[in-house]
């Protein structure tokens, strides 16, 4: 036996007590804990995309993912030769595309782009996703922990909350650029600072640095946070009106200074966006009214322990758009927080601003389980000037946060309870299981899809493609099908296509209502119908002309389609009525058209 102290343990039992207690307890240690269970939280949520990055899908609107591919390409195109960031021509030629108003995420992109080139745009994109999720709760937990709880349980909570809530689970699927939140407490908390800052100007630079940056990452989160930042503000000065006299001066100064600063940075890049090439005016209408049911706010969301798909169908616009969903025990339970602690000024500020953008997010028309009760507040503002290109839905991501953060006040309070301590634990306990357990985040599912053909991969395309050339992808990338756009992103976008999946002005001419893809095309239209149907139609002299009439449009180089493209046989011999036969090379039939395309020939 060791020798021991007065106190009956051995001096090493006791240092390596004292080294634990020191190891678990920590600050910096625990944060960094904290922040590793988040980053594994989102490997799990991620797990069935990575599996094979290239070759896994959500099952469901596929479309999405090859368009954020196309945009992690065309930073690679920015950075390595000096490309114009704001529009292309290398898809919807010759038209081209507005990035500016097509959310090309280029803050993100960019810093990208070793790990696009290296990998490829399907490794960046699922690597997005992941640090996408980690990084908004790990992101929250910093600035709940320093600035708004005193209890790293509240903390924790709250972070994990804004970063995995059914919302952002519903676009983590699709939409790096939407759960790419990070930057959105630190924009918060800058604002609340400038209302009592010493240094405004220096604050106000600050806050436009963050403003810009995330203008690059997602314009309409951006003007959310903005909006809600207002809407909170304004009811903490109803409340308390002396704060505005000690608040506006500061504030006014700061709010001057990163106007300036971020009106200089973001002045041309906005320009282009709303008056330049192929910019468009509001939104199209498939989306516009885009509105959350009432009781999508009671039901757990699909990609979660206690989610149903089937039940959820009627509640959201679609899975991607799945904007609130907390379940009927977090629900609840929100209500009573606010009841509990309807004494706190914050609280109520919280309140009014979680309930503001709840009622925004129901959309034009206002419904309960599928069935129309009365018109919505959004009726009135659809056409105001930015707000026509907001998706009303995504109004519910702020009650999504505003949930979050009543929830870690809820638990930070608890310490004030008159109640023995285990009880209050046991209580703390209980009520997180209630609230989060159904909400639990599961692994996004994910499909296989058809992998980028050996054609395209093994450089066998450049031999017939010149610089102002397309390559033809059947069917014609679109909406429905952008299977092109990732070949495309495949070589860095070194050749160029025609049509593809974005927003663009009706028409094409600029200023127009926005709506998804370019000018309408007859040979898209044909294949597409082809592709679906199964159906090999028989065509006459006018449609032959009006086909070759859009591939001299388009510069057209080569047609490519994959011979395991579903439908392919019936795809080919409609092809080969348009232009003649084609040839077999690896795993695709190419047409080599340039014999009728070029101009000089």
């Amino acid at each position: 036996m060791g020798r021991q102290d007065g106190s009956g343990a051995t001096p090493s039992a006791d240092g390596r007590s004292s080294r634990w207690r020191r190891f678990r307890w920590t600050p910096r240690r625990r944060d960094l804990a904290v922040l590793g269970g988040f980053l594994l939280t989102a490997v799990w949520v991620t797990s069935q995309i990575w599996v094979d990055p290239a070759g896994r899908v959500a099952s469901l609107y596929s479309s999405d993912p090859a368009q954020v591919q196309f945009f992690l390409a065309h930073s690679v195109r920015v950075v390595l030769h000096g490309e114009f960031p704001f529009f292309t021509e290398q898809f919807n030629y010759p038209d081209g595309v507005n990035l500016m108003a097509n959310t090309a995420i280029l803050a993100l992109g960019i810093p990208m782009v070793p790990v696009t080139l290296l990998f490829g745009p399907a490794v960046t994109f699922v690597l997005l996703v992941t640090l996408g999720l980690a990084g908004t709760a790990s992101a929250w937990y910093y600035v709940l922990s320093r600035h708004v709880v005193r209890t790293p349980l509240a903390a924790i909570v709250g972070g994990w909350l804004c970063g995995f809530s059914p919302a952002m689970l519903s676009h983590a699927s699709w939409h790096p650029n939407i759960i790419s939140q990070f930057l959105l407490p630190f924009i918060v908390w800058r604002v609340l600072v400038i209302t009592r800052s010493t240094r405004p100007y220096r604050d106000g630079a600050l806050l436009a640095l963050l403003v810009t940056t995330q203008a690059f990452i997602n314009e309409e989160i951006l003007l959310f946070t903005a909006m809600a930042c207002g809407i909170f503000l304004l009811a903490v000065v109803a409340q308390r009106p002396a704060t505005w006299s000690a608040a506006w001066r500061p504030m006014a100064k700061a709010l001057g200074t990163c106007t300036v600063i971020a009106g200089s940075l973001l002045a041309y890049p906005l320009y282009v966006q709303f008056a330049g090439p192929m910019a468009y005016h509001g939104l199209s209408d498939a989306v516009r009214d885009y509105g959350n049911d009432i009781a999508a706010f009671f039901a757990p969301g699909s990609p979660t322990l206690g989610g149903d798909q089937r039940a959820n169908i009627n509640l959201a616009p679609n899975y991607s758009e799945e904007n609130a969903f907390f379940g009927w025990s977090l629900a609840l339970i929100v209500v009573g927080i606010v009841v509990w602690l309807r004494r706190e000024l914050l609280v109520r500020a919280l309140a009014v601003t979680a309930v503001f953008f709840a009622v925004l997010s129901l959309g034009e028309r206002i419904s309960w389980w599928d069935r129309e009760l009365v018109t919505g507040p959004w009726e009135w503002l659809v056409r105001l000037p930015l707000l026509d290109a907001v998706v009303p839905t995504r109004f519910g991501l702020i009650t999504s946060v505003v949930v979050a953060v009543l929830l870690a006040l809820a638990i930070d309070r608890t310490r004030e309870l008159d109640l023995p301590r285990p009880a209050v634990r046991t209580l703390t306990v209980a009520g997180l299981v209630l609230a989060l357990l159904p909400i639990l985040p599961m692994p996004l599912p994910m499909t296989s899809r058809p992998p980028v053909p050996k054609f395209i991969t093994a450089d066998r395309w450049r031999p017939y493609v010149g610089p102002d050339q397309t390559l033809v992808p059947i069917p014609v990338p679109s909406m429905g099908n952008a299977h092109g756009m990732r070949w495309a992103a495949a070589t860095n976008l070194d050749f160029k296509i025609p049509g593809g999946y974005f927003l663009a002005p009706r028409n094409g001419n600029t200023g127009d209502p926005g709506r998804f893809g370019g000018r309408p095309s007859g040979m898209g239209a044909l294949l597409e119908e082809v592709a679906s149907t199964g159906r090999t139609p028989k065509l006459d002299d006018r449609q032959r002309r009006r086909c070759l009439d859009e591939l001299r449009q388009w510069r057209a180089a080569i047609l490519v389609l994959p011979v395991r493209q579903h439908h392919a046989e019936p795809l080919r011999q409609t092809v080969e009525q348009l232009v003649g036969p084609g040839r077999q090379e690896l795993d695709v039939w190419v047409w080599d058209v340039r014999t009728l395309t070029d101009p000089s020939a």
